[in-house]
């Protein structure tokens, strides 16, 4: 990415990888950014969203049309930059208005280097990627449109998700403590392959102590905590990659101890329990996706960010090394797996965010069932 001052009126034109473009305004910062285009259905939330480290090298396109409106403050933000490669938006707000806004999303943008673009159809282009499925994209501002021809180009020289081993450029460098909030009761050691804030903030709400390790965490690593359980978190890439969070998981399921995993966590205990993993189309990206519990039958509106998803059986127990495996959670809209759960372990998934930030609390019950196993574990 190339940036140069902030220019909200500079013309600006987003061009994706099968040739379909679109001309619009500057938005944040001025120059060029690439990466794969993806759309969220979320109607707020937009500070969550672009903090998120698992939008690491995606250009999301906000299909709500007026973004902006609430300004951005210093209490939301789920980690300390920005991560999304580029912002795509309708009709962002002039004025933000909230009692807490310092300061405004365009401002913001620019301030951290995001190169967006507004004022173009996204309803055209959501319909577009839900028919031809995410791709590559580039958009361009600034003395960046200059040589327009060879825009579509570069946009095919960037490299494809698929395949991408992202976690390591996301992830914590160091280990850190998230205290326990009040009566300490457990410890966890969370493992970070892009962990949004508030996921640690959930647990240490129920009296969990988290160490919070890198993604090249080892086996050892992880037990030096002393862990009453082990939580595997969100994150960016290809699951197909995760070799080396696999074989820490494989451990942790040898030693019994009580597992956790949410959305990326979710793929690597597909993949540690033998089952494969695809691209989706499109996939699940937004703060309202309906997911059915299939052990109480209640549905669930989640917040979602994956373009991954476990390829596993959805009819009845599957054998595995580690015991049977059900899964337990599907999406309703395309009978995705959503989660899954080992009968004869303390183990269990899912590939949506309970933590809500940005979304809704219908799931946050989930932090609830990993301090049971570990209850269930303890006694």
């Amino acid at each position: 990415m190339t940036t140069s001052n902030r220019g909200a009126k500079s013309p600006a034109v987003l061009v994706l990888e099968d040739g379909r473009t679109f001309r619009g305004r500057a938005y944040g910062a001025v120059g060029e950014t690439f990466g794969e285009a993806v759309f969220s259905t979320g109607m707020t939330g937009y500070q969550e969203t672009l903090t998120d480290p698992s939008y690491h090298r995606q250009v999301v396109v906000m299909t709500a049309p007026h973004v902006g409106n609430t300004g951005v403050n210093d209490e939301d933000p789920e980690s300390k930059r920005i991560w999304v490669s580029g912002y795509v938006v309708r009709d962002p707000a002039r004025v933000p208005s909230n009692w807490r806004s310092r300061r405004s999303l365009d401002e913001e943008l620019a301030a951290q280097g995001v190169v967006g673009i507004s004022g173009i159809d996204t309803r055209a282009l959501t319909r577009h990627l839900r028919e031809r499925g995410a791709m590559r994209v580039g958009i361009f501002s600034g003395e960046a449109v200059a040589d327009e021809a060879g825009l579509l180009a570069k946009v095919r020289a960037v490299p494809q998700m698929k395949g991408a081993d992202l976690s390591g450029e996301v992830a914590t460098t160091e280990r850190y403590v998230v205290p326990a909030i009040g009566t300490k009761r457990f410890t966890v050691a969370a493992v970070d392959l892009g962990i949004k804030g508030m996921t640690p903030h959930r647990m240490a709400e129920r009296g969990i102590e988290v160490h919070v390790l890198p993604a090249t965490a080892t086996v050892e690593d992880v037990y030096a905590a002393g862990p009453d359980g082990v939580f595997f978190s969100n994150g960016p890439g290809d699951p197909a990659t995760a070799d080396h969070p696999v074989s820490v998981m494989r451990a942790v399921l040898e030693r019994g101890t009580p597992l956790f995993g949410i959305c990326f966590g979710n793929q690597i205990l597909g993949r540690a329990l033998g089952f494969g993993t695809y691209k989706l189309k499109y996939g699940h990206r937004g703060i309202n996706q309906p997911v059915q519990d299939r052990t109480t039958g209640k549905v669930e509106v989640t917040a979602h960010n994956h373009g991954f998803a476990v390829d596993a059986p959805l009819d009845g127990p599957s054998d595995t090394p580690y015991g049977r495996v059900v899964v337990s959670h599907v999406c309703l809209n395309d009978n995705v797996v959503e989660g899954l759960q080992l009968l004869d372990r303390p183990a269990f998934s899912v590939q949506y965010h309970p933590e809500a930030a940005a979304g809704p609390h219908d799931a946050a019950y989930l932090f609830d069932r990993f301090v049971s196993l570990m209850e269930g574990q303890r006694a």
